[in-house]
C-alpha cells in the first residue's frame, strides 16, 4: 500500500511536532512546511533539522506567497495545520483561509484538518466575549472549507493536559498547588482531559480513514473523563496529601474578568465554559461525530492518574 503524504503547517509548535512524530510513527510520508519568517529562530531550526534526519522532508513556503502554498500542497494527500490559536503564545487561525484558497486552487488534497484541538467550535455559539473569537474564528475557516468543498476532518481534542493537569486546572501556573487551590463551582462538572501525545495518535490514525470524512472526531477516551474533584483526588492520593480547597461561585469567577487584560478575559471565558458549564461533555456526537477511542481501541491512551506522575518531587 503506498504511503499517505502528509503535509503538517506548524510543525514546529507544541502541537504539531507531536504531530510530526506520530506521522512518521505510523510510516505516513511527512513534510513540514518551511516558513522563510523562522529568521534567527534557532530553537524551530533545530526542531526542523532533527525531524529532517528522522526522515521527514521540507517544503518551503508562506502565508504571504499563495503560488509558495500551492505547490506545497500539491506534493501531498493530506494537509494538517497546527497554527497556533491561544492567545497567550501567538493567534494566527485566520490565516488557514489562504491555506484553504490554496487547497482549493490545487484540487488534490485527499483531506484537510485545520487548527482546531480543543473545545468544538459549533457547539459554542453562546460563548462569552471576548474568548469567543477563537471559536467565531474557527468556525470562519470552517465555512471557507466546506464551501470550497474540500474534504476535512475536524479534531476537538478539548483539555491539553499539560496545560490543565498537571497545575489541577488552576489558572496562571503550569505547577502543581503545594497548599491550596481553587474549585470552580462544585468541582463536578466533567472535563476531557488528554495526554497531548495521545492527541496526535488519534488525529493522526483519522487522516486517510473513510469513517471520519467530513466529520469531527470527539477524543473522549472514556477512563480520562474526570471532574476537577476527581483530577484534584488523584494527586492527593499519589502525594498523600491533601490541599486546602476553596470554592469560586461562578458569579464570583466572571467578576475576575472586570479589570482584567484581553488575554485573562479570553482564558477566564474559556475555563467558564469548561469548567461551569460543562461544554466538553454536555452534548452527545451526533451523526456528523465519531469518538476517537472507539475508533482505535488499540491506542493505550495516557490515564491522568499515569500523567500526574510525572509532577512528583519537583
Amino acid at each position: 500500500m503506498a504511503k499517505t503524504r502528509v503535509l503538517i503547517v506548524g510543525g514546529t509548535g507544541y502541537i504539531g511536532k507531536r504531530l510530526v512524530k506520530a506521522s512518521l510513527a505510523e510510516g505516513h510520508r511527512t513534510f513540514i512546511l518551511r516558513r522563510p519568517e523562522i529568521g534567527l529562530d534557532i530553537d524551530k531550526l533545530q526542531v526542523l533539522l532533527e525531524f529532517k534526519r528522522q526522515g521527514a522532508e521540507l517544503i518551503e513556503g508562506s502565508f504571504s506567497d499563495h503560488r509558495s502554498l500551492v505547490e506545497a500542497v500539491k506534493k501531498v494527500d493530506v494537509v494538517i495545520c497546527a497554527i497556533s490559536g491561544v492567545h497567550f503564545r501567538s493567534h494566527n487561525l485566520l490565516l488557514q483561509l489562504k491555506l484553504v484558497d490554496a487547497i482549493k486552487e490545487a484540487g488534490n488534497v485527499k483531506r484537510f484538518l485545520p487548527s482546531e484541538f480543543g473545545v468544538d467550535p459549533a457547539q459554542m455559539e453562546h460563548a462569552l466575549a471576548p474568548g469567543r473569537v477563537t471559536f467565531d474564528e474557527k468556525m470562519t475557516v470552517r465555512k471557507a472549507i466546506e464551501e470550497a468543498k474540500i474534504p476535512h476532518t475536524y479534531i476537538s481534542a478539548n483539555c491539553f493536559a499539560g496545560y490543565f493537569v498537571g497545575n489541577l486546572s488552576q489558572m496562571e501556573t503550569l505547577l502543581p498547588p503545594k497548599h491550596k487551590l481553587s474549585i470552580y463551582g462544585d468541582g463536578n462538572v466533567k472535563v476531557v482531559f488528554m495526554d497531548e501525545e495521545d492527541v496526535a495518535t488519534y488525529t493522526i490514525k483519522s487522516i486517510d480513514d473513510p469513517r471520519t470524512l467530513n466529520k469531527t472526531v470527539y477524543l473522549r477516551p472514556p477512563e480520562n473523563i474526570l471532574s476537577q474533584n476527581e483530577l484534584v483526588g488523584k494527586w492527593e492520593n499519589l502525594t498523600g496529601k491533601s490541599l486546602d480547597k476553596t470554592c469560586i461561585s461562578k458569579e464570583d469567577f466572571l467578576a475576575n474578568m472586570e479589570g482584567a487584560d484581553f488575554v485573562m478575559q479570553v482564558g477566564l471565558g474559556h475555563f467558564y465554559h469548561i469548567f461551569f458549564e460543562g461544554c466538553l461533555t454536555n452534548f452527545e456526537i451526533g451523526e456528523y461525530g465519531e469518538e476517537a477511542s472507539r475508533l482505535y481501541p488499540e491506542v493505550e491512551y495516557t490515564r491522568m492518574h499515569d500523567y500526574l506522575n510525572r509532577y512528583l518531587d519537583i
